[in-house]
């Protein structure tokens, strides 16, 4: 059993939170301490975002952080190496690294695979890799035991979703709302009529996420889910604070978000 699957086992009826980060931001030396702050505050998995200078599925806040990190040199092999430092200290909490297509395919997936292997990388998220396109990069994935998470959104057909449910491990990411991360007008009525739908298909967990800001709404959301993804607000908090205050700062923001998740 993965890391994710004993998490989602281990959490029971209770929700998952998912925090999201972007490797490299507020500077490298800043990642790993901030993953074990999400961790600490209580975070079930961690969604650590690779950066790519064409970030197309995400908002201003993220494109920024990626901009800050590729600015420092942050490279895909970074973000591998700083999962592997994660790991000396932490061999327990899922990690899934979230990004795009183009720095796996430069790396090559045979390499990728099995260097997450290597350092404790759980799942891969790739924002642009469709499943109809995805069958042979996940392979490897798999051959390795990586969970692919794929993401459904307000207008995946029902075929669609039927592809996903074939290939996906891990977990399901449904995405709120038509958008880019960060938007906002989150259509709570909209989640409720959709998630039923994916459940006629999809028996893994389904994590929710895109315009969750607040503690209200990850409560809200944490209802209708198994868990909830929260990026845009923890990332704009990262880029308000200083370096000495950003630990303290996300910390308290994550933990507001894990006592409302809980109350679900």
């Amino acid at each position: 059993m993965s890391r994710i699957d004993q998490t989602f086992a281990a959490l029971g009826q209770r929700k998952a939170l998912i925090p999201f980060i972007t490797a490299g931001d507020p500077s490298p030396e800043m990642t790993v301490p901030l993953m074990h702050a999400l961790v600490a505050s209580g975070a079930d998995i961690l969604e650590l975002g690779v950066p790519f200078s064409d970030p197309m599925a995400d908002g201003p806040t993220i494109q920024r952080a990626s901009e800050r990190a590729l600015i420092k040199g942050v490279s895909l092999r970074s973000v591998l190496n700083m999962v592997a430092e994660f790991r000396q200290q932490n061999t327990t909490t899922p990690v899934v690294l979230m990004g795009y297509g183009n720095p796996i395919e430069a790396m090559g997936w045979d390499v990728f695979a099995q260097r997450c292997d290597e350092v404790g990388v759980d799942g891969v998220l790739t924002v642009d890799f469709p499943p109809e396109e995805s069958h042979d990069a996940f392979a490897h994935l798999q051959r390795y035991n990586i969970a692919p998470i794929f993401l459904l959104a307000p207008t995946t057909t029902e075929s669609r979703i039927q592809q996903v449910a074939k290939l996906a491990r891990g977990y399901v990411y449904y995405v709120s709302l038509k958008g880019v991360t960060g938007a906002g007008n989150l259509d709570l009525s909209a989640i409720a009529d959709k998630i039923p739908q994916l459940r006629q298909h999809i028996s893994l967990p389904i994590g929710v996420g895109f315009g969750i800001r607040d503690a209200e709404t990850a409560l809200a959301v944490a209802k209708l889910c198994d868990g909830v993804v929260v990026g845009s607000r923890i990332v704009q908090a990262i880029e308000d604070s200083t370096e000495a205050n950003v630990i303290a700062n996300v910390s308290a923001l994550v933990s507001g978000l894990k006592q409302a998740v809980e109350q679900a």
